[in-house]
């Protein structure tokens, strides 16, 4: 179903993806009707049709899905059941079966291997006792993680080999978990690849990503790894995609191991932080990329005009916006986030460089 400029898109979040998928569309001559838990929040900022409600509120959401064309999300934190009552009533790109998946790592996991592709050893954790049988199954250093609602390093915890399962367990709060081997990687990379509704592909070369207390610091374009290596990461992505049968984007994290493998960690359906950087520095960015998706279009084509590097403007470093605006080549985006808090997304900068 191709959808013609003029139509409504449905976005569920108010966050800084949808603010930016917001104004990508704007720019193909869509309109955004997005569904928040604020008032105030980016996304709302930047479009004058808002409904703000809770992501649940059942009366919320069929007003809002009989009031667009399509819907997409913009973070994975949602109500699946939900969000399959939208989809009853409009088309929901991705569908919230691949939201169902991706927002449990359990499940997660369990598609990745039915697939054929390699993660960090894991087990399944449901109680102290299943945590002790995984860490001794599991042996050295290990990563507990919640099975749900985990981001930004939220609800995970490393643990050591003497660790005491019932104190990490408690810590944890309880509820179904995934025990991870620990993964010495060499780099955490992503590869970003939209799938239209006709099942073509388009996908971005690999970025290296760095953390910094388990937040994304900083995303650069192109990843410094082989040319094959990064053949095998899109291919990789793209292979997830189609497994998925996804419309629209997908992140896929991966970390590169001493030996060349690459061990996928985390799937996300929607823009991500690491794609930012293709605003300026690829013809046709992430957030346009799902516009297209979800509305029918053709996808265009992901090749980069420059390499980047993007940084993250967390907590009180986006109170540097007045030099950021002075340096030459760098170009600002801020996401209208108030009140500043520590650790908080409030902006990215990206600069390019010419291509190596």
């Amino acid at each position: 179903m191709t959808l013609a400029p003029g139509s409504v898109i449905g976005i569920v979040g108010g966050g800084q993806l949808g603010r930016m998928t917001v104004l990508a569309a704007a720019r193909l001559g869509y309109r955004c009707h997005v569904l928040t838990d604020a008032a105030d929040s980016s996304a709302a900022q930047v479009t004058n049709r808002a409904t703000v409600a809770a992501y649940d509120d059942a009366a919320a959401l069929e007003a809002f899905a009989k009031s667009v064309d399509v819907v997409t999300i913009e973070f994975e934190n949602l109500d699946v059941a939900a969000l399959a009552k939208v989809a009853a009533l409009v088309p929901v790109h991705p569908a919230p079966a691949v939201l169902a998946i991706c927002q449990d790592r359990l499940a997660e996991k369990a598609r990745l291997q039915a697939l054929g592709v390699a993660t960090a050893p894991y087990r399944p954790v449901g109680s102290a006792a299943e945590l002790a049988d995984a860490m001794a199954a599991l042996p050295g250093r290990t990563v507990l993680k919640t099975a749900r609602f985990g981001y930004d390093g939220k609800g995970q915890q490393l643990l050591a080999p003497d660790a005491d399962p019932a104190a990490a367990w408690q810590a944890l709060g309880g509820g179904p978990a995934v025990l991870e081997g620990f993964v010495p990687f060499l780099r955490e990379l992503s590869v970003i690849t939209a799938r239209g509704q006709d099942g073509a592909m388009a996908t971005y070369v690999p970025v290296e990503n760095q953390h910094r207390n388990h937040v994304l610091a900083r995303s650069i374009a192109p990843a410094p790894i082989p040319p094959a290596l990064a053949a095998k990461a899109m291919t990789l992505a793209e292979q997830i995609a189609r497994g998925l049968d996804l419309i629209g984007l997908l992140a896929v994290e991966m970390f590169e191991t001493a030996d060349g493998q690459l061990l996928v960690n985390e799937l996300a359906p929607r823009p991500h932080n690491s794609g930012h950087w293709t605003i300026d520095a690829c013809a046709v960015s992430q957030f346009e990329q799902l516009v297209r998706a979800v509305c029918g279009l053709p996808l265009g084509r992901p090749d980069r005009l420059a390499d980047a590097v993007m940084d993250n403007l967390l907590g009180d470093e986006v109170e540097a916006w007045p030099s950021l605006l002075a340096e030459p080549g760098a170009r600002l985006h801020l996401y209208g986030k108030f009140p500043i808090r520590p650790g908080r997304k409030h902006g990215h900068v990206t600069r390019l460089q010419p291509q190596g």
